[in-house]
This record gives structure tokens, sequence and C-alpha cells, in this order.
């Protein structure tokens, strides 16, 4: 005969694992998942917008061509997303070698100290105010599936989640594509426009709309408010435009 199904208790009665799995395929959950490609997004557009827009308005300063800007800045723009590429991908293999390493190290302790490790388990679970009675069963399955066991080590112990293997390429790519796409808003102006001073004011505007747009947006997807994300992140922008041409300026009566 087989076996019965698994059963558990709450506050509406018996809920058999059937009810269980239907509870469960009825409702959606709505978490967002892809915090780190939207990471990675900020980080590009937001340097991208910042610091072609910065140099530019520096250059402008200076009473540089429209030409000399945009050569200026579009070398500016495709060594900062190969340079923000890198980094981002060095960034994300650091961290598969380092989980790669204490996952090492984790298993070796499983295997050579399988007590202080059950031991380590039951104080994770205790801390969530699962009482000794309750968790030693959780404890004992743990230590039947050595996997299983590994896998809560790391996630519960020491609170890290396994990479994706094409996570390094990925953040590389994801990264310095936002950076070209954000550095080419401040230097489009330039493309249309000879004069360098009108080229400046414009630049200014687009620029100030995509920081607000682009902050508005990222205050959406990260959880602030999007309207104060929007105008801190427009400020942020103005900040080191302003700084740029101001530095040119005084550089340039010397």
């Amino acid at each position: 005969m087989a076996a019965s199904a698994p059963s558990y208790n709450n506050n509406n009665g018996t809920t058999t694992a059937t009810a269980e799995q239907a509870l469960l395929s009825e409702h959606t959950e709505k978490h967002f998942t892809a915090s780190e490609v939207v990471r990675d997004i900020i980080i590009g557009v937001s340097d991208g917008l910042t610091v072609p827009f910065a140099l530019a308005a520096g250059l402008s300063g200076t009473n540089a061509s429209s030409t000399i800007v945009l050569t200026a800045g579009i070398a500016e723009v495709a060594a900062g997303a190969i340079s923000m590429g890198l980094g981002g991908y060095l960034a994300a293999k650091g961290e598969a070698d380092h989980y790669a390493m204490e996952l090492k190290r984790e298993q070796e302790e499983i295997l050579t100290v399988p007590d202080t490790e059950a031991a380590e388990i039951a104080e994770i679970l205790a801390e969530y105010g699962i009482e000794p009675h309750e968790y030693a069963p959780v404890v004992n399955a743990l230590r039947r599936k050595p996997q299983a066991w590994l896998d809560f080590m790391m996630k519960f112990e020491l609170g890290l989640e396994k990479p994706d293997p094409k996570r390094a390429l990925q953040s590389a790519l994801t990264i310095a594509v936002a950076y070209a796409i954000g550095g080419l808003v401040p230097l489009s102006p330039y493309m249309f426009i000879k004069h360098v001073q009108k080229a400046v004011l414009v630049s200014i505007g687009v620029t100030l709309v995509a920081l607000l747009i682009f902050g508005y947006i990222k205050g959406r997807f990260t959880g602030n408010k999007p309207i104060r994300s929007a105008f801190e992140t427009a400020l942020i922008g103005a900040l080191a435009s302003g700084a740029a041409y101001g530095m040119a300026k005084v550089v340039e009566k010397f």
C-alpha cells in the first residue's frame, strides 16, 4: 500500500500536501529577482551619464570646439566602458572564487567535524525561536543528506548564494553597454551643434532630463521614493558637471 501523503495543521484545520500544492499553484509571487542585473545597469548608466557629462562641461569651459569635446568624450566613453566592464567582471569573478573557497572549506568541516557542524545547524535554528525538540529532527535529516547539509550551511551560516557561472561575463557586458549608452546622452548635442557654448547648454538640459528619468526608474526598481531618487540623481550629475566646468575656468585663467 502506498504511503499516505504528509499533512500539517494550520488555523483552518488539516491541509494535505495535495491541497498545499494547489495553494502554491494558485498564488504567484511578485518579488523582483533580477537585482544583480539592475544593479549593473544602475552602475553603468549612472556613471555613463555623469562622467562624460562632467568631462564635456569641463572642456566646454576651456572654450574648446565641439569637435574636440566630442572626440575627447567618445574616447572617454570607450575607455570608461572597458574599465567599468572589467571592474564588473573582476568583482563577479572574485565573488565566485570566494564562494568556491568557502564551499571547499565547509565540505571539509562536514567530513572532519560533523558533530560541530550539526551543533551549528541547531544554533542557527535556535536563533529563529525553534525549540530543541523541534529542530532535532531537522538536524538529523540534514545529516543524512550531505549535499542538503552543505547547501544549508552555505546559505544560513555563511550567507552565501551560489553564483551564476555566467555572472562575471554578463556583469561585464551589462555595465559596459549601460555605460556607453549613458555616456552618449551628454555628448549627443555636440554631434549636431558646432557652437560649443550652445552645445553645452543643450547638453546640460538633455542630461538633467535623462538623470531625472533614470533616477525615477531607479527608485521604482530599488524600492526607494522615485521622486526623491530622481532629484538626488540629477543633483549629483549637476554638481559633478558644475565642479568640472568651474575647475576648467579656474585653470584657464592660469
